[in-house]
């Protein structure tokens, strides 16, 4: 009786020891959390600088969704080497702040300049938190060219 005890107490030591391992092993063996969320209203201007086409999007919830999309319009244009130049975004509350360093700016600009001859024509894209000191920002750093550019599109989230 005595062996049948012992044997019954090992038995049920033996099936905590294994219950505790297995949610030892739940515990510590938990996925990874997912990134930081990229809070605000994101918007991206993208360009095809051979063909001067470009295409923009505002409105989306993610970052990545607003480049996409951009890319997207740009390639609808006939754009034949879209990219993405920037991408901005706005508050969607004013305590908005998810530590990534990723500035709040509201407008985005995209400046273009004069075709001369056979060079590569002049560009430029820029971010701000207003619309005109986007646009400024845009001008200025396509006329450094030389150039006379001019805003050809702008978006604000």
């Amino acid at each position: 009786m005595k062996l049948r005890s012992a044997i019954a107490a090992i038995g049920v030591l033996f099936a905590f020891a294994g219950q505790l391992g297995a949610a030892d092993l739940l515990a510590t063996e938990q996925p990874p959390s997912p990134p930081p969320e990229e809070r605000g209203i994101w918007a991206a201007i993208a360009y095809s600088a051979p063909d001067g086409k470009y295409g923009f999007f505002w409105g989306a919830a993610k970052r990545q969704e607003a480049m996409d999309n951009a890319l997207k319009h740009c390639e609808r244009d006939k754009g034949g080497s879209c990219a993405v130049v920037t991408v901005f975004r706005n508050h969607r509350h004013w305590d908005d702040d998810d530590t990534t360093g990723f500035p709040y700016e509201h407008c985005g600009a995209l400046a273009i300049g004069k075709k001369q001859g056979n060079r590569i024509t002049p560009w430029s894209a820029n971010s701000a938190a207003t619309r005109k000191e986007a646009e400024d920002l845009a001008l200025k750093a396509c006329e450094r060219s030389g150039a006379q550019c001019k805003v050809r599109e702008w978006v604000c989230t």
